[in-house]
């Protein structure tokens, strides 16, 4: 099993979707059938033995006693591309068909976008011990003919020492190296909150500019600010995606505004000065334009660390140059991670394009990344 076969059956599986036109695959939806039928006669034909756990992860063994997991999810966001995730299951399975030294498991999570019900990682959170049961999930899972009374058995067996994904990088960092692969040594924190400008409506016509107190202008103001505070610091990235002003119309002053903010860091110490830091300039930009401003918190994901130092030497001993690199995007090894020691390889994505149907990986990149993975599989030790 070569790299053209590796993405031949990424884009097979791209075939399998909810909306014909695009790639959108959620969690147990129809289209999971067929991806368990496809991914499954893959994994029987590499000498696995394959089952499917009750939150629709795909899994496939082979050999006995302590083993290494290669996995990643075979969801997708709506509208995506073929490779997310996809190919780090692909790439799973055409190592496996290479009948490396140690025993594996290759495992297809079922849920990691979190699209259908708002909450990623369902896969990998039921493999760690930590499922979410919520009712809207458990009904999802009896609707596609699973038991979820049988969930605690999809936790990861005692004999699974250690993980690793490939996963395209998703962003431009390795093509604007020209490198192929890029190892991963931390998965980036994430602090995610709403913050709300509160001012005052008026008419736009009527009311002067020095008695205004416009909740919009004193969010954009802020914005600036995160810009300029992401710049200042060394690998924080700093985003406000999201805005909702009220009472939006063309000809009223907006009296209040929601925002979201993301910030995040490899260094959680580093990603809490930074928010601090811009929480404060809210604060001063809100008072000085007679404004309010309150915020609350979504999400507070710690960084984690990858276990990076066999990969490394893999790429090295493939004759390939090590990058270290941050993720900036959450995976299913950072879940993977509060058990069992995880390590992450990207793969160069063109045009640093991901979550769209544009997104692609080289031929060549995932011949070195297949020659990296065959390196590491055959120095890999249980710990």
């Amino acid at each position: 099993m070569d790299a053209a076969e590796v993405i031949g059956r990424c884009r097979a599986l791209a075939a399998c979707t909810e909306e014909p036109g695009h790639i959108t695959r959620t969690f147990l939806s129809p289209p999971m059938r067929e991806v368990h039928r496809l991914v499954g006669g893959w994994m029987g034909s590499a000498g696995l033995r394959v089952s499917i756990d009750a939150v629709g992860n795909i899994r496939g063994v082979s050999g006995a006693g302590p083993r290494l997991m290669i996995g990643s999810h075979l969801d997708t966001v709506r509208h995506a591309g073929a490779f997310d995730g996809i190919l780090g299951v692909m790439m799973g399975v055409a190592l496996a068909q290479r009948h490396p030294p140690c025993a594996l498991e290759v495992i297809g999570f079922s849920e990691e976008e979190g699209v259908r019900f708002g909450t990623p990682f369902l896969g990998s959170l039921a493999l760690v011990g930590t499922p979410l049961v919520e009712p809207p999930i458990i009904e999802a899972i009896r609707a596609f003919g699973l038991d979820p009374e049988r969930i605690p058995e999809a936790a990861m067996s005692a004999d699974v020492k250690g993980y690793v994904e490939f996963h395209i990088e998703q962003g431009p960092v390795l093509e604007s190296l020209g490198l192929p692969l890029g190892v991963v040594e931390a998965i980036a924190g994430q602090s995610r909150l709403e913050v709300r400008f509160n001012g005052h409506a008026n008419h736009a016509g009527t009311t002067p500019m020095s008695l205004r107190r416009d909740a919009l202008a004193g969010a954009a103001e802020w914005i600036a600010l995160v810009e300029r505070e992401a710049c200042a610091t060394a690998g924080l990235v700093a985003t406000v995606g999201k805005l909702e002003a009220q009472p939006g119309v063309a000809n009223v002053i907006a009296g209040s505004v929601r925002a979201s903010l993301d910030v995040r860091h490899a260094r959680d110490q580093e990603r809490a000065r930074a928010v601090a830091a811009i929480l404060g300039g809210a604060e001063r930009i809100a008072a000085r334009r007679g404004l309010k401003v309150e915020w609350e918190t979504r999400l507070e994901q710690p960084a984690v660390a990858m276990q990076f130092a066999g990969v490394e030497r893999a790429v090295e001993a493939a004759g390939y140059p090590v990058h270290r690199m941050v993720s900036g995007a959450g995976h299913d090894a950072m879940i993977v991670a509060c058990r069992v020691p995880a390590a992450m390889l990207f793969l160069r994505s063109p045009g640093g394009i991901s979550h769209h149907p544009d997104e692609a990986v080289l031929p060549e990149d995932v011949a070195a990344a297949l020659a990296v993975g065959m390196r590491f599989l055959e120095s890999w030790r249980a710990a």
